[in-house]
C-alpha cells in the first residue's frame, strides 16, 4: 500500500472565475466553467475528457496524476454526472480529501458531494447499511492491529496452552491471516511460501485462524481485512445489492491502482459490473508493495478484467531534469513486463546523475557528508536533500558520521539504529559493563532472562548498585533457586568488565551470549542477525567502549515523513528514508546508498524473476525522487556474512548505462 503522504508540491489551485464555451459538436452544447485545454497537457486532457468505459491511466512518476484525477472529477460533474454517482477510492483519507478539495477549488462546491475515501472506509459505510443481510449487527466494532493481536493471543493460549518451542508470535499469526485474506490464498500456502520455518505447526495455525474468525463473528468484531472480505461477500451473494451499488456509483476512479491487492481488484470489478465505467490511475513501474499484499498483476491484467479498455499514458514529468529522466528511462527498460513509456521534461540541465565508487561504507558515508556540505554552500536547503536506502540498516554508518559532523537529520521508514529492540538489548549490556549504576540498562538485561519479572529485578538492582559486583553469592535466599538463570549473564558481564581484549572482541562476546535470546525473542531473528553483524563491524572502528557508546547515542526521530511536511513546513534537517517510505515525495538532491549487487537488488531476489523485477522498480522509484541532483553510491568492499563473500560490483540495474547518461566517479583518500 502507499504511504499516507500528499506531496507538498501539490498545492490547491485558485478557483477559476471565468466561463468558457466548447465548440459545438454532435452532442449537446456544453458550457464549461473550467478551461481544461489550458490547464492540462495533451495526455492529461485526454484522460479527463473521456467519459464512459474502462480507462487505464499509466501515470509515470511526477506526471501530474493527482491533478488529472482532480480535473476529471470536475469534468464529470460539468458533463452532468451527479456528484453522488461518482466514487473516488484512494489509499488514504487524506489523499481523497485533498483531491476533492482541489476539485472544489477548480469547479465549485458540488465536488464536496462526491463519495470519496479509502477502500476500508467505503466498505465500513456499506457494511453498516447492509449488516443484517450478512447476519451481523450494525454496531460491530472494528479492531486495530493491537486489539486483533490480543484476540489471537487469547485464542492461542486457550487452544494450545503448551505450545511448541518455535511457535509464531501473535503478530506473526495475524500477519499470516491478513496475507491469506488479501491475497486470497489459503493459510497453508502462505505459510509454505513466506513462513516456511513455521511449517511444523501449520495445522495449529490454521486452527487458530478458524477460531479467530468464529470469535470475531460471535462478538461482533471486525479487523481491517474483514471490511474488504465482507464487502466482497455482500456483492457476490446478493445480486440485487450488487446492482444497486453499481448503479449508485456509475463512475469509479481508483488512485494508485498498482498498489491494490487481489481482494480490492475483485471489489472494483463487482462495483463496475453494471456499467464498466472505471478509471484506474497508477504506474506499473512504481509497484513496490508486494510484501504488503499488493498484486502487480492487477494493473497488468486490467485490460483483461474489463471490456474495451482505453490506455492513456502520462509521460511529461514536472519534477526532474531531463538528464535524470534519461537515466530512469534506461533503468525501467530492463523490466521484463511493463507498459512501455518514456518520461520527458522541459526542465533542462547539464548536470548528469553520478555513480560513485567508494572503498567501503565508511568512505561512502564520508563522501555523502562532504557532498552535503558542498550542496549547502551552493544554496540548497538541508531539508531538500535526501538519502535513500534499500533498507534502514544500510544507513547506520552514515548516521554516525552525520552525528559526528553535527549535520542534523531525521530518519524514516525504519527505526534508527539505536531504536531497534535487539540493538538496544546489546547496547544495554555494554552500558552495564561500563557503568553498573545504569539502572535502566540493568533492568533491561535482567528482564531478558527467563523466569525474571519486575519484582525480581527490583530486588536485584539495589544489590548490584551498592556492591558494584555481579556475584551470585550476594543474591537473597529467596532467589537462590533461580541462580542458574542469572549465572550466564553474570559470568559474561564480569568477564568483559575486566577484559583487556580489543573492543571488537568484547562486543563479539556479548553478541554470542545474546544470540540464543535473539532467536527466542524474535520470529524474524534471521533478519536481525545482520544488524548484529553490522554492529560488530562498527565496533572495529573504536578502541574505547565509552567513545563507541557516545557516538551511537543518536537523536531519535520525532515525526513521520508526513508530519515533517505537514502544512508545507519542513524542519532544517537532512532526510534519511527507506525507498518504500519515500514514494510520493521529492527532493532537490537525492543520494541512493549501498547500490551494490547483492544488497540492491537483494541476493534473495536473484532466483525469482518477479522479485528481481520489483527490486528494479524500487530503483526506479528511488531515482525519480530527485529533481536536480542524483548520486548513486556503492562500496566495493562490503562483506556479506550470510553469503560468506565480498560484494563489490555496482547494482546490475546500472549495467550497460551509456556514459553520456551517467557519470562515473571514484573516491580517493587524500
Amino acid at each position: 500500500m502507499t504511504n499516507d503522504v500528499i506531496s507538498t508540491k501539490e498545492v490547491k489551485p485558485e478557483r477559476k472565475k471565468y466561463v468558457l464555451k466548447r465548440s459545438r459538436g454532435k452532442c449537446n452544447d456544453i458550457t464549461y466553467k473550467v478551461d481544461y485545454e489550458k490547464e492540462l497537457n495533451e495526455a492529461q486532457l485526454e484522460a479527463v475528457k473521456v467519459k464512459d468505459g474502462a480507462v487505464l491511466v499509466i501515470a509515470g512518476a511526477g506526471t501530474g496524476k493527482t491533478k488529472t484525477l482532480t480535473y476529471r472529477v470536475a469534468r464529470l460533474i460539468e458533463d452532468g454526472v451527479k456528484p453522488d454517482n461518482i466514487l473516488l477510492l484512494t489509499f488514504t483519507r487524506k489523499a481523497s480529501a485533498e483531491m476533492l478539495n482541489r476539485a472544489t477549488a477548480v469547479l465549485d462546491d458540488r465536488c464536496e458531494n462526491v463519495s470519496g475515501g479509502t477502500f476500508h472506509s467505503f466498505a465500513n459505510m456499506i457494511l453498516r447499511k447492509y449488516s443484517k443481510i450478512l447476519g451481523l449487527k450494525n454496531n460491530f466494532t472494528i479492531m486495530d492491529s493491537a486489539d486483533a493481536e490480543d484476540v489471537i493471543s487469547h485464542i492461542t493460549n486457550k487452544l494450545y496452552p503448551k505450545k511448541e518451542k518455535r511457535f509464531p508470535k501473535k503478530s506473526t499469526i495475524l500477519e499470516m491471516y491478513s496475507k491469506s485474506v488479501n491475497k486470497e490464498i489459503p493459510t497453508k500456502n502462505i505459510i509454505g511460501s513466506e513462513f516456511s520455518h513455521f511449517e511444523h505447526c501449520t495445522e495449529q495455525i490454521i486452527e487458530i485462524h478458524k477460531a479467530y474468525v468464529n470469535y470475531k463473528r460471535e462478538n461482533s468484531l471486525f479487523d481491517y481485512d474483514d471490511l474488504l472480505l465482507y464487502l466482497k461477500f455482500l456483492m457476490e451473494d446478493n445480486e440485487n445489492i450488487r446492482k444497486k451499488l453499481s448503479n449508485q456509483y456509475k463512475y469509479i476512479l481508483v488512485d494508485e491502482y498498482q498498489d491494490t491487492n487481489t481482494l480490492q481488484a475483485d471489489i472494483i470489478k463487482l462495483l463496475a459490473s453494471e456499467h464498466n465505467n472505471v478509471m484506474a490511475v497508477g504506474d506499473d513501474a512504481q509497484s513496490i508493495y508486494s510484501f504488503r499484499g499488493a498484486n502487480y498483476r492487477n494493473i497488468m491484467d486490467f485490460p483483461k478484467m474489463f471490456d474495451n479498455v482505453k490506455i492513456i499514458k502520462l509521460e511529461q514529468n514536472y519534477r526532474s531534469t531531463q538528464p535524470i529522466l534519461e537515466l530512469t528511462n534506461e533503468i525501467i527498460k530492463k523490466a521484463k513486463e511493463k507498459y512501455a513509456k518514456t518520461l520527458f521534461s522541459d526542465i533542462k540541465s547539464d548536470i548528469k546523475p553520478a555513480l560513485i565508487c567508494a572503498k567501503d561504507t565508511q568512505m561512502e558515508a564520508d563522501f555523502i557528508c562532504q557532498r552535503v556540505l558542498e550542496l549547502l554552500d551552493e544554496g540548497i536547503e538541508l531539508s531538500d536533500i535526501c538519502v535513500l536506502a534499500r533498507n534502514s540498516r544500510m544507513s547506520f554508518n552514515l548516521e554516525i558520521e552525520l552525528s559526528k559532523r553535527g549535520i542534523p537529520f531525521e530518519k524514516f521508514g525504519g527505526p534508527k539504529f539505536m531504536e531497534t529492540a535487539h540493538i538496544k538489548d546489546i547496547v544495554a549490556h555494554l552500558r552495564v559493563i561500563l557503568n553498573p549504576d545504569d539502572e535502566v540498562s540493568l533492568s533491561r538485561i535482567l528482564l531478558l532472562l527467563k523466569g525474571v519479572g519486575a519484582q525480581t529485578v527490583n530486588s536485584i538492582i539495589p544489590i548490584v548498585k551498592s556492591s558494584q559486583e555481579f556475584d551470585l553469592k550476594l543474591l537473597p535466599d529467596k532467589l537462590s533457586k533461580k541462580s542458574n538463570n542469572f549465572k550466564p549473564l553474570f559470568d559474561i558481564i564480569n568477564s568483559q568488565r575486566i577484559s583487556t581484549k580489543p573492543l571488537r572482541d568484547i562486543v563479539e562476546g556479548i553478541i554470542n551470549y545474546y544470540h540464543p535470546i535473539l532467536k527466542d525473542k524474535f520470529d524474524d531473528y534471521t533478519k536481525r542477525e545482520k544488524d548484529l553483524e553490522h554492529f560488530l563491524y562498527l565496533s572495529e572502528q573504536y578502541t574505547k567502549l565509552s567513545d563507541f557508546l557516545s557516538d551511537l547515542a543518536l537523536e531519535p526521530p520525532e515525526r513521520s515523513v508526513e508530519g515533517m511536511y505537514k502544512n508545507n513546513i519542513k524542519d532544517d534537517c537532512l532526510v534519511i528514508s527507506t525507498i518504500h517510505s519515500a514514494k510520493g515525495l521529492e527532493w532537490d538532491s537525492v543520494f541512493i546508498i549501498g547500490a551494490v549487487d547483492g544488497r540492491f537488488p537483494s541476493a534473495y531476489s536473484f532466483n525469482s524473476p518477479e522479485e528481481l523485477d520489483e527490486e528494479l522498480r524500487l530503483m526506479y522509484v528511488a531515482t525519480t525522487r530527485a529533481k536536480n541532483n542524483l548520486y548513486i553510491t556503492y562500496p566495493v568492499n562490503m562483506y556479506d556474512y550470510s553469503m560468506d563473500m565480498v560484494l563489490s560490483k555496482p547494482s546490475r540495474f546500472l549495467d550497460d548505462i551509456p556514459d553520456d547518461i551517467i557519470e562515473h566517479w571514484d573516491i580517493t583518500e587524500e
